[in-house]
């Protein structure tokens, strides 16, 4: 059966920053090459000052929007077109499973954020601000353009690229977490990083169930990446560590508000589905985070009646650096509901429904305060 238009999955957009030179386009690249089979839709945003690679290959624009070879769409818009090709990508036709916005260097990434939140395209959802800052000119770079700053207050999670040819790498990456107001941030070179930090990656085979949670069990048991030429030359979980936690029983809303309104420095993504039982019997809620970038989904359950509560379970995967897995998975476990806990009341989802999509449709404005 095919889902109603309103229950349809929604396209995430991916706002990516960042100053000329710091390496939007090699992540971009990196991105379109490393997908594990899904399909991306690349706007770039004043493509006449850029270049990118895959482009060059796939052959010149002739209507502005270009097939990348792999599945992948490109689009070069100004940001008066920005909506057009949103509904372009979006359409079901296309297949596309993300989309990954390239703002200019010199443009101001709130207003592209703003016109996504304000996007009335239901087929898509902002998925995140991501600024790559260069980290061997960063000093350089905050001198030219003192925004910069402000910049990374804004993005929910951020690359310091070029991080191997910084001279004080420790000072660079510490400078740039007192500057990002809680975001992840994440090191890299040559823009590598795993694209799940992003979005799901499309499963590479068919399987039962709706999560993709076992190709990350499989990433984690791959092996160490091989050199840079080598067809899996990124196994980039490497180097990150992961947790996975299940359970059976329902989750509180507020104890887990609690955990993810604390949740520690080094933890890049959160993914997953909850179940909070009797607050809302006929919804799971898909969970989306990327740094501090926090949105939830509800979407009903396959008996669609309020029953089958037996089958029904909460899967949460964490994905980040130098995060304490034995702690997180106690914290997660303390989020469940207890047989005593009293009775469901009208405030339980409040902390819940302050990141649903229908709260931004209605106020874009305050729901960017809250990235």
């Amino acid at each position: 059966m095919e889902p109603s238009p309103r229950h349809a999955p929604q396209i995430p957009v991916v706002v990516l920053a960042g100053f000329l030179g710091s390496g939007k386009t090699t992540l971009l690249n990196h991105l379109l090459h490393r997908s594990g089979g899904s399909r991306i839709g690349a706007v770039v945003n004043d493509f006449g000052a850029i270049e990118i690679d895959a482009m060059a290959v796939a052959g010149a624009l002739g209507d502005s929007t270009v097939s990348l070879g792999n599945g992948c769409l490109c689009c070069a818009v100004d940001v008066g077109e920005l909506d057009q090709y949103l509904e372009r990508l979006a359409d079901p036709a296309a297949g596309i499973d993300v989309i990954v916005i390239e703002a200019s260097g010199l443009a101001e990434p709130q207003e592209l954020v703003r016109m996504v939140l304000a996007s009335e395209n239901p087929r898509v959802v902002y998925g995140g601000l991501v600024e790559v800052v260069d980290a061997a000119e960063f000093a350089q770079t905050r001198q030219r353009h003192p925004e910069i700053d402000r910049h990374l207050a804004l993005a929910d999670l951020v690359v310091v690229n070029k991080l191997d040819r910084a001279e004080d790498r420790t000072g660079i990456l510490a400078l740039v977490r007192s500057l990002s107001d809680r975001a992840a941030v994440v090191p890299a070179t040559y823009g590598r990083i795993d694209p799940e930090f992003l979005f799901d990656c499309r499963p590479s085979e068919e399987r039962i169930g709706q999560l993709s949670f076992d190709d990350l069990h499989r990433h984690d048991h791959d092996g160490h990446p091989g050199a840079e030429g080598d067809d899996h030359g990124g196994h980039l979980h490497t180097g990150y560590d992961s947790v996975a936690f299940v359970s059976d029983a329902p989750i509180d809303p507020r104890r887990l508000m609690e955990f993810l309104d604390g949740r520690a420095e080094g933890l890049y993504r959160i993914k997953g589905y909850v179940d909070f039982g009797p607050y809302d019997p006929v919804n799971r809620y898909a969970v989306h985070a990327v740094g501090r970038f926090l949105r939830f989904y509800p979407e009903p359950w396959a008996d669609g009646d309020g029953g089958g509560d037996d089958s029904r379970v909460s899967q949460l995967v964490l994905i980040g650096a130098g995060i304490d897995a034995p702690a997180l998975t106690k914290a997660l476990e303390a989020c469940r509901s207890t047989k005593d806990a009293p009775h469901t009341d009208e405030h339980g989802m409040w902390g819940v429904l302050r990141y649903v999509r229908e709260a931004e449709a209605e106020e874009p404005e305050a729901s960017y305060d809250t990235l």
